[in-house]
């Protein structure tokens, strides 16, 4: 018996570094991904091989040695999110040209260490 691994979708979209999950599943339910020529459903699974595309692009997950890890102290006052519309939010603090998101969350109010 084989067993692949799978990922849900909206994590396989996040994991292109085209949006974060939340977003890849609004493009699900607008009916804008599609797994093998089929429409994708929320939930969905893609194994390795699978043909995905997001708005008609193909996607595919980023190398993990293609990733970036950046160690930040967080100044106080910078909201540790990737929400746009929050007015300090820590992806225009770093200012760094590929999409980045935050791991772990530190309150406005607080600094220190931020993966």
């Amino acid at each position: 018996m084989s067993f692949r691994k799978s990922t849900r979708i909206n994590k396989y979209i996040s994991e292109s570094g085209m949006c974060s999950r939340r977003e890849a599943d609004r493009f699900v339910e607008q009916g804008n991904v599609w797994i093998n020529g089929r429409r994708a459903t929320t939930g969905d699974q893609v194994v390795a091989g699978d043909l995905v595309k997001v708005n008609g692009q193909e996607i595919e997950p980023q190398e993990e040695e293609d990733l970036v890890l950046i160690a930040l102290n967080k100044p106080v006052g910078i909201v540790s999110t990737t929400e746009s519309s929050e007015k300090d939010n820590i992806v225009e603090f770093v200012k760094h040209g590929v999409r980045i998101f935050p791991i772990g969350r530190l309150d406005k109010d607080s600094q220190g260490l931020i993966f």
